[in-house]
């Protein structure tokens, strides 16, 4: 059974919630909340959401519940602005989601198999592609040209997948990969054509990572913060010997990325 309880007196239940959101929407509730529209508020939602994968990555889990509210803030204040406006309710909200779980987890709810995370993703996808079919939409329209391009890419390459449109093997994307690579060394630097192969390349790294099970998304911005970390070690032992990083040559910088290299291995 999930738990819902929390610390004493902390938790004062979900419905609370909803009557707060409601109350300040009201007309003699909060004049901000009250001129809200879906739009005007919009950018919170990604804002709170990125605000929980710090949370996440920091392992900061007083600031994850923290941040998990303020996300359940703008579900239900979105589903407020919609029971003004008259379009749906909360409920209405709560009661698609447990829906489309049951319909999405045939091999918990039904009778289908799926052993492994990556067979129940590629049921996942199966399944999101049918109920696309019945709805007359193309398999890609609902994907929201807004998100992030590697998580654009990601999304695209999976619903490919779920129509069937795969590499055979890793190895295949590897060579088109090379393919790639090869076609911008043709290229001039800086052109648009170089452009458009570098895109290539990068959506064609996506689904390498996608192949074999990996988030690009997470591969890559641990690159980052392993950059970061490495960069970081460099401006210290430049600022020990009173220097900058951009007052060192490049063989003295190299010197330095190599030693925070080591440091961070001991580590």
């Amino acid at each position: 059974m999930a738990q819902r309880s929390g610390e004493a007196g902390a938790c004062h239940g979900f419905d609370e919630l909803v009557e707060v959101i409601a109350t300040l929407r009201s007309p003699d509730g909060c004049p901000w909340d009250r001129a809200q529209t879906h739009r005007s508020i919009a950018k919170n939602v990604v804002e709170e959401a990125y605000e929980v994968v710090h949370a996440i990555e920091t392992d900061d889990i007083a600031g994850l519940r923290e941040e998990l509210g303020d996300v359940l803030l703008q579900v239900v204040l979105q589903s407020q602005i919609a029971v003004d406006a008259g379009e749906f309710t909360i409920d209405d909200v709560v009661a698609g989601i447990t829906a489309k779980l049951y319909r999405r987890h045939p091999h918990v709810f039904g009778d289908a198999m799926a052993g492994t995370p990556l067979e129940v993703h590629a049921k996942w996808d199966e399944i999101k592609a049918a109920e696309k079919a019945e709805k007359g939409t193309g398999l890609l329209d609902d994907v929201p040209h807004a998100l992030p391009a590697l998580m654009l890419a990601q999304t695209i390459s999976r619903k490919a997948v779920s129509a069937g449109f795969e590499w055979e093997s890793l190895s295949g994307v590897i060579d088109k990969l090379h393919e790639e690579v090869a076609e911008l060394a043709e290229t001039e630097p800086g052109s648009q054509e170089a452009a458009d192969e570098i895109g290539d390349i990068l959506f064609t790294v996506v689904n390498l990572a996608r192949k074999q099970g990996i988030d690009a998304e997470t591969a890559l911005r641990g690159t980052c913060d392993k950059f970061r970390g490495r960069w970081k070690s460099m401006e210290e032992a430049a600022s020990d010997e009173g220097v900058a990083v951009s007052d060192l040559s490049l063989e003295q910088q190299e010197a330095l990325w190599q030693q925070a290299k080591l440091k961070e291995n001991r580590s």
